[in-house]
């Protein structure tokens, strides 16, 4: 498995103005290649790929100083990256969907350049060296597993500055064995961010909700400066500063309670749910507070690394089902306890979803023995 490693880093002044000149370098660098492949097909329908760009690094150096300073193999990582988007771009053309052809890239919208680790970039004494620019001080704040090997780093700055590095890290696979923890069924929600099988229920933050006024007074503020003035891109820089602040205390929260989930239970039953169609309701904003695909997405890869396993089932109807007797019990999206005339089963409209959930995990999975799976995959199933 691939597993990614983020580290701040916090260069010198010199070191960060290298820093800005080695990106700027590869965004002009990309938009050229872009530019070259739009004129080839335009004037002559010749489709140029990335062997053919790549051959012409050489002759590209000899005249041209900006592309010699630069590492030679991540300038080949950069024309790849641009190869990817025209083939994602083709795929989603064939696929039916919104194409969405390549685009130039302003000076707000390249933020990565991605280096081959040992060639131009790698740990040296606690730091990290970076060729052109130096001994970059590291802030680790946990460590490389001695059995990964670091395959690729990329090296990015966000919104508001900040250079990070980011280590591509392949791992052992780590298979699912039965371990003696106890299974657990999620409901995902926003009234409360997750509503265990347990009976726990883990309530919804809402940070961007909290910063809403502050974010609202910043903007109106910035919209009556003249645009870019000293004053405009001040408040542009507080903006994306607190943008970043939710961001993180988010990621932060999701990160330790998918870590707390893996670490208590061995087979985690979530909803198949259509996230993206959600994110298109009319609680999109909510949704985007949520941040659910963020936090599945991390449920799976920690699974896989604590030999956890995350399985997704149908959530239709879950709500409207009751976990002790399995009678339909309708409800509106009001009442939101669930209270069943045939059995007298009463719990949290959310907690009794989980529980159906769970239920219908474990029918999936196959016969139970001492709370562990059986044996095999299971059609339809994600196992990770």
């Amino acid at each position: 498995m691939i597993r990614s490693f983020k580290y701040r880093l916090y260069p010198n002044t010199q070191q960060r103005q290298a820093l800005n000149r080695i990106l700027e370098i590869h965004r002009q660098l990309y938009n050229a290649a872009l530019q070259e492949r739009r004129e080839a097909w335009r004037r002559c329908r010749v489709s140029i790929g990335y062997t053919d760009q790549a051959n012409q690094l050489k002759e590209i150096r000899r005249f041209d100083e900006d592309a010699a300073w630069l590492n030679y193999s991540s300038v080949q990582q950069t024309l790849r990256r641009l190869d990817k988007a025209f083939q994602a771009f083709f795929r989603r053309l064939k696929a039916g969907e919104k194409p969405g052809y390549p685009r130039f890239k302003g000076k707000g919208h390249f933020k990565s350049v991605c280096y081959v680790y040992g060639d131009g970039l790698r740990l040296r004494n606690g730091r990290l060296y970076v060729q052109n620019v130096g001994l970059v001080r590291i802030f680790q704040h946990r460590p490389i597993p001695d059995d990964g090997e670091i395959k690729t780093a990329i090296l990015k700055r966000d919104r508001v500055g900040n250079w990070y590095v980011i280590f591509q890290v392949e791992l052992p696979d780590v298979e699912f064995v039965p371990n003696g923890k106890p299974d657990v069924g999620i409901d995902m929600g926003l009234e409360y961010f997750a509503s265990l099988s347990t009976g726990e229920q883990i309530g919804n933050p809402r940070w961007f909700r909290e910063a809403e006024e502050e974010l609202a007074d910043l903007q109106r503020r910035r919209a009556r400066c003249r645009r870019g003035s000293r004053r405009y891109r001040e408040l542009t820089r507080r903006i994306a500063g607190l943008h970043q602040h939710i961001a993180n205390r988010r990621r932060d929260f999701q990160h330790k309670l998918s870590r707390r989930l893996v670490e208590e239970f061995g087979l985690i039953f979530c909803e198949d749910l259509n996230v993206k169609g959600l994110c298109r309701s009319q609680v999109s904003k909510s949704m985007g507070d949520a941040a659910w695909a963020g936090f599945l997405s991390m449920l799976d890869y920690k699974a896989a690394s604590a030999g956890s396993r995350v399985i997704y089932v149908s959530a239709r109807g879950s709500s409207q089902e009751c976990p002790a007797c399995g009678c339909f019990v309708p409800k509106s999206l009001s009442d939101r306890w669930h209270i069943c005339p045939h059995c007298g089963y009463v719990a949290p409209r959310d907690v009794a979803g989980a529980q159906v959930i769970l239920i219908r995990g474990r029918a999936r999975t196959g016969p139970r023995r001492k709370g562990f799976p059986a044996p095999g995959g299971v059609a339809g199933s994600r196992p990770i």
